[in-house]
């Protein structure tokens, strides 16, 4: 069944075979044997900026040689430039909760965090294989030739063996096993009964630890371990999800902010502009000086920068919405402007601090974890000092024996269980000194100890966090009440001065302080209601939660699902915004809807 002999050139053509494969000499170094090489200079060497490429060749003029007038009217053209600027381009009104709803499925910072727990699961899933049965076949044929002494030694001998088995790890910290081998010889000893000869040998063992690495609770440590951590992995994963959603609201709320403050400024231009007007009527009436033109004219100046510094806040602001939202169409160098279409709604609230410190205690993700990975110490500390243990090992082996002349005969002695033997063993190890479990075990105790102390930090810290929140929206909506108020008094203040300035009994200077003043007011309210709602957030954040009418459910995201042969049919949020228009032609309409719309949806928010 078996040849007799193999060819001469069996090992030499196995061994150039193999070369062959690796296609390279296995004894030399080749190239294939590294990834991409980056080149030295590209690692090493700093390029420079060549910005002198960009310049215009344009410096600062000298004050002395510049014209009032013609900078008067360059003025006025940079002011209705940055006026126009935003209204020029395409129109996109976003309310908060698409906000949110383009934060959880597009933003990048996100999604590299929703892939954690699935890298979690798959370690659980390869502890819990360990407990895989394995088949296993072992195939082999041999051709021996020795020199013997004796013509009833056999010199020449061949044949093969094929040995099938099952292995088991059973969860008690032991293995079963069964093969079975199946086996011809022939032989050159002519004083043989049966040549060739067959057998079918069944063994079956069973080994079992009974100090070290004995027991479900140790076997399984590594299991409960992997699962705790991915609980932890996911509720730091929902804590990235609460915190991604929280900065998508911050930045929206900033972008609102920055727009009204825009507002401020240009409006706060408008007056300026409408004092040099006054200004020239007066003095072209003879009822003021010509001091008065150039005290407005410099006054309408120092609006300019202000305008200039608000315009840049608004792109700066509308570039990190944009960065969060990751919005197809919206991205961070698109035109597209984002107009916050849901207004805050101040209501005053009164909260109970110490209610809310135990409801955060309760819901925050950060304690949760630390309690899993708690646990995952401890179950690691338990692992630790179970391998502290001496080894000792009990085996059992039971096997029935068949010779034949062929396969048949063999089989049917094996089945008939003529020729058993077992055999019962117990194998013991005990270091002298274990210094190296000993040291494992103590460190794994140090860790949980370590992370209790921690946990203790962690729910004070928690607590002063809710209360300190709780004082600033209180604090919040008293900033409120007074900015409202200065806004009132500044606004009578401005319109008395510049009926004062009619009438020849104020100054161009005393209407451009009342005017800054109203500005100031204006934008202390506008940041105060902004911070007012900011404050929510962070209180909803504080407690383990986030605003909005109804709960958010993530799931975690397969990032195979994003190669680039399926992103097309992959879905992705991209809110309903129609076809972008110029704010121009939409202003009126839209806030016509958005006025009877939001307000609902910002009211259950709040």
């Amino acid at each position: 069944m078996t040849p007799r002999h193999l060819p001469a050139a069996a090992i030499p053509t196995a061994l150039a075979l193999a070369c062959v494969a690796g296609c390279r000499s296995p004894l030399f170094q080749s190239d294939k044997d590294y990834d991409q090489r980056v080149p030295v200079s590209r690692l090493r060497e700093i390029e420079r900026l060549e910005i002198d490429g960009y310049s215009t060749d344009q410096g600062l003029p000298d004050p002395a040689t510049l014209d009032p007038d013609t900078e008067l009217s360059r003025t006025q053209e940079r002011v209705e430039e940055a006026r126009s600027g935003f209204q020029g381009r395409d129109l996109v009104q976003l309310k908060i909760e698409d906000a949110r709803a383009a934060t959880l499925q597009n933003n990048l910072d996100l999604r590299v965090f929703l892939i954690d727990p699935l890298l979690e699961q798959a370690r659980v899933s390869e502890e819990e294989g360990r407990f895989d049965a394995l088949i296993s076949a072992n195939a082999r044929i041999f051709n021996n030739d020795q020199a013997v002494a004796l013509s009833t030694q056999s010199g020449q001998v061949e044949g093969f063996a094929f040995t099938p088995g099952l292995t088991v790890p059973l969860r008690s910290g032991g293995e079963f096993s069964v093969q079975n081998t199946f086996s011809e010889t022939d032989q050159d000893n002519p004083f043989l009964i049966l040549n060739p000869s067959n057998r079918s040998d069944l063994q079956l063992s069973l080994s079992q630890p009974l100090l070290r690495g004995g027991g479900r609770r140790a076997t399984t440590a590594q299991i409960r371990i992997a699962d705790l951590t991915r609980q932890a992995v996911e509720a730091s994963t929902k804590l990235q999800v609460i915190t991604s959603l929280s900065d998508a609201e911050r930045a929206y709320w900033n972008l609102y902010r920055s727009i009204r403050a825009l507002e401020v400024r240009l409006s706060q231009y408008d007056v300026s502009a409408e004092q040099l007007g006054r200004a020239r009527r007066q003095f072209d009436a003879g009822r003021a000086a010509e001091i008065e033109i150039i005290r407005a004219g410099s006054g309408l100046a120092d609006r300019v920068d202000q305008i200039i510094s608000a315009e840049r806040d608004v792109l700066l602001a509308q570039r990190e919405l944009k960065r969060i939202l990751n919005i197809p169409g919206l991205e961070v160098d698109s035109d597209v402007f984002i107009e916050p279409q849901s207004p805050p709604i101040p209501t005053r609230y009164e909260f109970d601090g110490a209610e809310l410190a135990d409801l955060a205690l309760d819901r925050r993700m950060e304690l949760l974890e630390l309690e899993l990975r708690i646990a995952a110490d401890e179950a690691l500390e338990a692992l630790r000092t179970n391998d502290t243990l001496p080894l000792l090992t009990t085996t059992l082996t039971y096997r029935i024996n068949s010779l034949g002349a062929d396969f048949e005969d063999a089989i049917r002695q094996e089945l008939n269980s003529q020729f058993t033997d077992w055999e019962f063993g117990v194998n013991a190890e005990i270091p002298l000194t274990n210094a190296e479990r000993e040291a494992r075990l103590e460190q794994a105790l140090l860790t949980r100890l370590r992370r209790l102390g921690t946990r203790e930090a962690r729910r004070i810290s928690i607590r002063q966090e809710v209360l300190d929140v709780v004082d600033r929206l209180n604090a919040g909506w008293q900033r409120l009440l007074a900015t409202r108020q200065a806004v009132a008094l500044n606004t009578r203040t401005l319109e008395a001065e510049q009926r004062q300035f009619q009438v020849g009994r104020s100054t161009t200077i005393d209407v451009l302080d009342a005017d800054s003043n109203l500005a100031e007011a204006r934008l202390a309210e506008i940041q105060a209601l902004v911070d007012y709602q900011i404050n929510q957030i962070d209180l909803a954040v504080a407690t383990g939660t986030l605003l909005g009418a109804s709960r958010v459910d993530w799931e975690p995201m397969d990032p195979r699902d994003w190669t680039p042969e399926n992103a097309e049919r992959m879905e992705r949020f991209v809110p309903d915004f129609g076809d972008p228009e110029p704010r121009g032609e939409t202003d009126g309409e839209a806030d016509d809807e958005a006025g009877g719309e939001t307000g609902n949806t910002t009211g259950g928010e709040g």
